[in-house]
């Protein structure tokens, strides 16, 4: 049974519940921050509701008027949005309407209503404004030209992007207030009927709550000219052409009138403020130019005329050329074109010709005489006096060049370059043993002769007969064979890297030799992979592989991943489509296998060398035993006082064992001097031995 106090906390409970319940009867929703949004295009906004009186709601958002999603919050069935809003809208939980990646267009006023059976309708409304940030902003005027009195000119901008939710505009940083001289109308500023007080900076500020941008145009109002003065700088009596100059027009006035340059009935566009700047001027640029000022207030029109003589200097440097003329004449040309008046051209080694066309051809009989001479063309203007060379040559040594492609066809493509170096240029004449060359399907000819493609599928039929060029001009002639040869190397070399994991093969090949590709083969182990695991090639220990094939020209080549401790051995195989010449010499790589032939031939050749040189020395290492014993059987003699008196004050060293005469070693006297307890055996006595007498042979 409950105490007193625990009933009337019981019944206190249940009043306070009944309490809260009777105040939840009445659904509110509420706005969860401003009510106010703004917000970028392209942001995802939400507008945040709450709301109080009753479980589970249904929720209603409205554009304006315009439904564009429901739903019963805590359903199990989706909210039911637009369908052209659905990729933007989304309704949450608990009612609020999110915006994804909002565009421009969904600025507007959003209001939610709430409903629940028997408790009405409760309902919230919110701002939504979309913006951009502004970019640029720039300021146009119509009309371009303002000119007073008019009836209205107006200052508009445009801009890039952007949503403007204010704009200000002023003049010289002076605030404008619409009025009845100016009137300020969506993207413009209108000035009605300007007057010369209108010149000056005009200004437009525009901002949103995310960027603010300001712009300026300065605008100047035109009015009425006096008499013009013109002035050309510098002042001369006629202009160079290839110089500038300016035509200066100008009449007291404020602002500066409307100023036009007319030339040969022609505006020209390049004036400003009345002037009219002329650069690198020609000769067609000369005569009257009249300036033209124009008041249209008052449509007063006044205008001055000025003659501009220009006078031209031929264009560039002259030119000297020659050419040959029917294999036996030369003709010189020298050429300077343009001038006002053309230039007179002369070459006076040749005769004293004289030409006013700016182009001077002259045609003489070549003779040898003409070999390695200069020619010197004079040219002669008023403005410059100029000159050119040219030297006549005949025919210089050449080397020929030959190159081998396959076609598309599978034909080998044999080119021979032959170009020699000459003045005037060299004409060149082909023949194949002692028949003259023509173009045709074998053989094709370049437009200036000096190439010959030869195209054939049997490398046999290029190798028959020796193939001429000769480069010919009127002075002279050289001619060489060529003599093409099969597929071959005339050397080659191997080159590894510091870990010998890498090597580089590269190879020469003659330069008559015909070759459209190489085989590299290898004998020896695998190559390995790069990463070393798997095998890239796998090699042979008794023959050679092929391991690449390369194009004819190429002359080197990479080969990898070798392992360093085992041996290759690679060589190269030109080759003439399927023909193949001889391979190119052995390149080994690696530590060896062995001895190899040529040193086991040089190790057998080295033995009966060495037996014979070591009985030499055996032989001479006895007849020097023999000298030495004979000499020290030889008589002695004695030995003068003096000598046996610095013999006997110096020490003898000499071992004893060393004596003639086969004395014994005289005993150890280091070991006579031990204590009694140190020996063994009793000092033995000691004999001096009899004196000796020696002899000194001289």
């Amino acid at each position: 049974m409950k105490s007193p106090v625990e009933l009337n906390s019981f019944l206190l409970a249940v009043l306070i519940s009944f309490a809260f319940q009777g105040a939840s009867c009445e659904l509110v929703v509420s706005p969860v921050g401003p009510t106010l949004v703004n917000t970028l295009a392209g942001n995802t906004v939400t507008l945040a509701v709450s709301f109080t009186g009753a479980p589970d709601p249904a929720v209603i958002w409205f554009l304006g008027a315009l439904p564009v999603g429901t739903w019963t919050i805590n359903s199990s069935f989706p909210p039911d949005i637009a369908t052209n809003r659905r990729n933007v809208l989304s309704i949450e939980k608990n009612g609020s309407l999110t915006f994804t990646n909002v565009p421009l267009n969904f600025t507007g006023n959003y209001t939610v209503e709430l409903t629940k059976s028997g408790l009405g309708i409760s309902a919230t409304t919110f701002t939504l404004r979309v913006f951009e940030r502004i970019q640029n902003v720039a300021l146009s005027t119509h009309p371009d030209l303002v000119k007073e009195g008019i009836e209205n000119f107006t200052l508009s901008y445009s801009m890039l992007q952007g949503v403007v939710e204010q704009q200000v505009w002023s003049f010289n940083s002076t605030a404008l207030m619409t009025s009845l001289h100016y009137l300020v109308k969506e993207k413009n500023l209108i000035i009605v009927r300007p007057d010369r007080n209108d010149s000056g900076r005009y200004t437009v500020l525009l901002t949103n709550p995310f960027s603010s941008v300001t712009t300026h145009k300065d605008v100047t109002v035109l009015y009425g000219p006096d008499e013009p003065t013109i002035v050309v700088q510098p002042d001369k009596l006629f202009h160079v052409a290839g110089g500038s100059l300016s035509l200066t027009c100008q009449a007291e006035g404020f602002p500066k009138p409307t100023t036009k340059w007319v030339f040969k009935g022609e505006i020209l566009p390049d004036t400003h403020k009345g002037v009219l700047n002329l650069t690198n001027v020609i000769t067609t640029q000369g005569g009257v130019y009249i300036c033209t000022l124009l008041n249209e207030l008052t449509d007063e029109r006044r205008e001055k005329a000025v003659t501009v003589n220009i006078y031209e200097r031929p264009l560039g440097s002259p030119m000297c050329s020659v050419q040959s003329v029917n294999d036996d004449q030369l003709q010189f040309q020298c050429l300077w074109i343009g001038g006002t008046p053309q230039a007179e051209l002369s070459i006076p080694e040749l005769g004293n010709t004289i030409s006013g066309t700016g182009n001077l051809s002259l045609t003489v009989t070549a003779s040898a005489s003409f070999n390695k001479k200069t020619v010197i063309c004079m040219a002669m203007h008023p403005i410059e006096n100029n000159k050119c060379n040219i030297t006549t040559s005949s025919p210089l040594e050449f080397l020929p060049a030959v190159r081998t492609t396959v076609a598309s066809d599978g034909k080998i493509v044999v080119s021979i370059l032959c170009l020699s170096e000459a003045s005037p240029q060299a004409l060149v004449a082909w023949s194949r043993g002692s028949e003259i060359v023509t173009g045709g399907t074998i053989y094709q000819i370049s437009r200036d002769t000096t190439q010959l493609k030869i195209q054939d599928r049997n490398i046999s039929n290029f190798l028959i007969l020796n193939y001429t060029c000769t480069c010919r001009n009127p002075l002279g002639s050289q001619m060489r064979q060529i003599k093409l040869r099969g597929p071959s190397i005339s050397d080659s070399s191997l080159f590894p890297n510091k870990d010998g994991t890498v090597i580089t093969l590269t190879w020469e090949v003659p330069p008559t030799s015909i070759v459209t590709g190489f085989d590299i083969q290898m004998k020896g182990p695998d190559l390995l992979s790069k990463n070393g695991n798997s095998i890239y090639f796998r090699g042979s220990s008794n023959t050679y592989v092929t391991i690449q094939q390369i194009p004819g020209s190429a002359r080197s080549t990479d080969i990898f991943v070798l392992d360093p401790d085992l041996t290759y051995r690679f060589r190269i195989i030109p080759k003439a489509l399927q023909r193949k010449g001889q391979p190119s010499k052995v390149h080994r790589i690696g530590p060896g296998e062995g001895l190899s032939g040529t040193a086991i031939a040089g190790i057998a050749a080295g033995i009966p060398c060495s037996i014979l040189f070591l009985l030499l020395l055996g032989g001479i290492v006895y007849l020097i035993m023999h000298y030495s014993k004979k000499k020290s059987h030889q008589t002695r003699y004695p030995v003068a006082r003096a000598v046996e008196k610095a013999r006997a004050s110096q020490p003898d060293i000499t071992p004893h064992n060393l004596l003639p005469g086969g004395l014994k070693n005289l005993p150890d006297y280091n070991k006579l001097q031990q204590t009694p307890s140190e020996r063994s055996v009793a000092l033995p006595t000691f004999s001096p031995p009899p004196p000796v007498r020696v002899a000194t042979t001289v």
